[in-house]
């Protein structure tokens, strides 16, 4: 009988698996503790007063301190932290002073869009990115593979916010093949009902479907734009895994079998990178929720990374808290989602 179908086998797995999700539940609330504390370091260090903004350049002295005692600002910094943890202990993450609304609800809006915008980018990413592997693999030092290798070089030095206004100036500006910034034009923005908060699925919803074209006309540009960032890491770390695998022995086995190339490739190889790949893939998407910062405010998107970069300019600690704990916490909780994948799909983790 197999070890892990007896019940010694049975609670050695359980015990296993139990210590990985109480490590990783530890783990999950220190890196996001540490990231809170630094990011709420840095928000002070910045060389703009909240309270002169609330209250204005005009104001008493008497105002300004009780604009100032209202915001909490007139005690320590641990003190200020420590009351920041207690609210968020309870859902409160605080009035954002650009909205002046709460934080928490700014990031439900907003969160929808950078997701469905990331989800596209590395959908699209990561089947361009596995093509071009495959075909740099099939022929190593082919033209194809050079192409695969330019590509993936392409994507990795050219930086995003400059290509995605290279893309505006192209193909909104000249050819007029893209709907330009934002995400639906302005006179849509008032009929379409927000039932999922994607603008995909909810224009789709209503039934108008000049509003979902619309919507595609928007969104295809900055998923382009994202997507060759992304296929860049995917190709360039799938094409070196599967070369590592080509030169093991069952793939040797595989040839002298008589199996052809794409064969080996698609059968063999491929599956046994599916660890590597699920890596990457956790890794890209959550570059993209964090990379889309820039993006967002190129295209006007109206998404988080847009918001946490009005909420910078403005000194809105609490806006900047928010913004980065949520996206903080999507990239470990991706990381975590992606080790317990590889766990199931990969044996040799086990």
């Amino acid at each position: 009988m197999i070890d892990s179908q007896t019940p010694a086998g049975l609670a050695r797995h359980g015990r296993r698996w139990g210590g990985r999700l109480l490590g990783g539940a530890l783990s999950l609330a220190l890196t996001l503790l540490g990231l809170l504390l630094f990011t709420f370091m840095l928000s002070h260090l910045a060389p703009i007063d909240p309270t002169l903004q609330i209250a204005g350049d005009h104001a008493s002295e008497a105002t300004y301190a009780q604009v100032r005692h209202d915001l909490g600002l007139d005690q320590p910094l641990p003190v200020q932290f420590w009351r920041y943890l207690l609210h968020l202990a309870h859902g409160d993450m605080g009035i954002s002073r650009i909205t002046a609304q709460p934080v928490l609800s700014d990031l439900l809006r907003t969160f929808p869009a950078t997701v469905e915008l990331a989800t596209c980018a590395i959908i699209l990413g990561a089947l361009g990115g596995i093509c071009l592997a495959l075909l740099a693999v099939y022929k190593p030092g082919s033209w194809l593979d050079n192409a695969a290798r330019l590509v993936s070089l392409l994507g990795y030095s050219v930086p995003i916010f400059w290509l995605s206004l290279l893309g505006l100036l192209l193909f909104y500006a000249t050819l007029h093949w893209s709907a330009g910034p934002g995400r639906l034009d302005d006179i849509y923005l008032y009929t379409m009902e927000p039932y999922s908060g994607f603008i995909l699925i909810d224009s789709w919803l209503s039934g108008d479907r000049q509003m979902f074209y619309n919507a595609l006309g928007h969104l295809w540009l900055p998923v382009v734009a994202l997507a060759l960032l992304s296929m860049a890491g995917i190709t360039r770390l799938l094409r070196a895994a599967m070369l590592e695998e080509c030169n093991k022995e069952y793939v040797t086995l595989a040839r002298s079998k008589g199996a052809g190339r794409w064969r080996i490739l698609l059968r063999h190889v491929f599956p046994n990178v599916l660890g590597s790949l699920i890596a990457v893939l956790s890794l890209s998407y959550a570059s993209l929720l964090e990379g889309a910062v820039l993006t967002e405010t190129v295209f006007a998107w109206p998404g988080v990374g847009r918001y946490l970069t009005n909420a910078l300019f403005a000194a809105d600690t609490p806006a900047i808290l928010g913004a980065t704990l949520l996206i903080g916490s999507c990239f470990v909780l991706l990381n975590a989602l992606a080790d317990a994948l590889t766990y199931l799909v990969d044996p040799r983790t086990r």
